[in-house]
């Protein structure tokens, strides 16, 4: 009679485990430690918490290893990535390690350290650089297009980049002016009747574009380059009748626009312009009924040469984390609801109040 098999595993029976390889990787010495370390470690303890099958031990100017063969290759491959962000003088940071691990995980063509290190433009000692692939793709699209659509949620640095890649336009004299532009609609609220000029009323609306530069331009040169018509920002109904020539021009929160005034924003291109329309569906503040300019034309212009869509998603969010963890969050709200009330009505358009 046969006996019953031991449902012990190899540890509890204390049968020998294979021993896993030693890895080791030098660091050049022409590199301080510290910068690929982090203060404290904290870059050290940001591969450690990315790859927990893996034991990583730096001992003097070498990294030691040990752990599966797939998650020690890629922590070689991260380390190269690393080592090229700071050839390239740029400074690691907690973020810069886990979107790099993010992309090579991703298995993406392009590498980490092209994406990490790549200057939009630079003011006062800041760069401005996309910190993800998805936004490098955009940045590059609106070097290759003409018309390019960033269409994605809060914090993915849709207009920010746009506003970067605009000041670099001027700063290279490839465009003679900027004109920045963003429908005046209420974010849910209603602000009554605002006191001042015409300008006074408007300013509100159209800080956040204000503030943007603030960060690329000197603020000092700011009303001057204002008063000289350089740089323009306006309310979306002051594009009426208009022809834009040798401008970049930059259409912020378009989901607030309407269909009609989507084709009236776009038929203003001129001759040397480029345009940016940047947005986020799921937010939509037009009062009920009102249809979405930006998600009608993703639907007549797609397909059409040298008109882009660039996607961003929450893995794009620049901001706190959290702020990929609520647009997530959101996302499935807003899916539960739209399967609840049925596929006539689309995610962050209001209901129209029925009549009795």
């Amino acid at each position: 009679m046969a006996e019953p098999m031991s449902d012990l595993s190899p540890e509890a029976s204390g049968a020998p485990q294979p021993v896993q390889p030693l890895h080791i990787v030098e660091i050049p010495s022409s590199v301080p430690m510290v910068s690929l370390l982090g203060p404290r470690d904290e870059l050290l303890r940001t591969l450690e918490r990315q790859f927990p099958h893996a034991s990583i031990h730096v001992r003097g100017n070498e990294f030691r290893m040990t752990g599966p063969s797939a998650d020690i290759a890629l922590i070689e491959r991260t380390l190269d990535e690393l080592l090229a962000v700071l050839a390239a003088g740029q400074p690691l940071n907690r973020d810069a390690v886990e979107r790099s691990i993010g992309m090579l995980r991703s298995q993406s063509a392009e590498r980490p350290a092209d994406v990490l290190t790549m200057n939009i433009v630079s003011n006062r000692g800041r760069t401005i650089r996309p910190k993800t692939l998805n936004q490098k793709h955009y940045v590059d699209a609106i070097d290759a297009h003409t018309i390019v659509f960033g269409i994605g949620p809060a914090g993915t640095g849709k207009t920010y980049l746009a506003m970067a890649k605009a000041v670099a336009a001027l700063q290279a004299k490839q465009v003679n002016r900027i004109i920045l532009t963003r429908p005046a609609v209420e974010a849910g609220e209603r602000l009554g009747f605002l006191p001042g000029t015409l300008n006074d009323k408007i300013d509100p609306y159209l800080r956040p574009l204000y503030d943007a530069l603030h960060d690329m331009i000197d603020p000092e040169s700011i009303p001057r380059l204002m008063a000289a018509g350089t740089i323009e920002v306006a309310p979306l109904a002051y594009m009426r009748g208009r022809t834009l020539n040798d401008a970049f021009i930059i259409l912020d929160e378009a989901q607030n626009t309407s269909p009609e005034q989507m084709k009236m924003f776009l038929t203003r291109l001129g001759f040397g312009s480029k345009i940016v329309v940047t947005g986020d569906v799921t937010q939509v503040d037009l009062p009920g009924g009102t249809q979405s300019g930006l998600k009608v034309v993703q639907d007549i212009l797609r397909g059409i040469e040298d008109v882009h869509f660039a996607n961003l998603t929450s893995v794009d969010v620049v901001r706190h984390r959290l702020v990929g963890d609520i647009v997530d969050a959101y996302g499935r709200w807003d899916s539960l609801q739209h399967k609840h009330s049925g596929p006539g009505r689309t995610t962050g358009e209001r209901r129209r109040p029925q009549r009795d």
